[in-house]
């Protein structure tokens, strides 16, 4: 079933009140979660010399600009949450862009990467093309696009208080390969256990140099 603008409109701004709602539990709740191998699988994939202008798409709170920072590069984040923007701005001192993802203006070709950790899913599907284009876009050719997302079997719907999309494998590369962009690789997390215990699907992307 198509979606209408209202629908959109809803969407959006269900997700994002649920967000501002409960912004210090997340921020507890995730403070301690070791990303270090999506960060380490977007930056080695970066073929320029450092230090890397890097996209947080989906920041949160911060803690992945702090990451991003403390390894030397300019990372920017992005959220369209009121108060996740707040206490990233507060807590990391970068640049942090107040954008709902179903309404970006992103620059023209400025990054070396975009970081996507557990974001691309609230997309709903029927935009998640158009909002890939405009990621594709923002990145500089040769540049590089990191997502994680929890994985499912394609279904789509409000769970939790937050619309998502979880997609399989197959599922995500055609809307990634559509978008423009050449896998470099997957896997599952968290690293070291079964399949059945591996919730989140990781993939690395390149822009293609011109």
């Amino acid at each position: 079933m198509k979606l209408t603008p209202h629908d959109l409109k809803q969407i959006s701004a269900g997700t994002l009140q649920h967000y501002n709602a409960n912004a210090d539990d997340f921020r507890e709740g995730t403070r301690d979660h070791d990303v270090t191998q999506n960060i380490a699988a977007l930056l080695r994939h970066i073929d320029v010399a450092p230090p890397f202008t890097i996209l947080d798409f989906g920041c949160g709170p911060g803690r992945d600009l702090k990451a991003f920072t403390a390894q030397g590069h300019r990372a920017i984040g992005l959220d369209g949450a009121e108060r996740f923007v707040t206490m990233a701005r507060n807590e990391t001192g970068c640049e942090v862009w107040h954008q709902d993802f179903l309404q970006l203006d992103l620059p023209h070709a400025h990054f070396d990467g975009i970081f996507a950790n557990a974001v691309l899913f609230h997309i709903p599907s029927q935009d998640l093309p158009r909002v890939l284009r405009q990621l594709h876009a923002t990145l500089k050719p040769g540049g590089v696009l990191f997502s994680s997302n929890p994985r499912g079997t394609n279904q789509e719907g409000w769970h939790h208080g937050r619309y998502g999309t979880f997609h399989d494998l197959d599922a995500w590369r055609r809307y990634v390969r559509d978008a423009g962009f050449t896998e470099l690789e997957h896997y599952y997390r968290p690293d070291g256990l079964p399949r059945e215990q591996q919730p989140w699907l990781a993939s690395v992307w390149r822009k293609p140099a011109i």
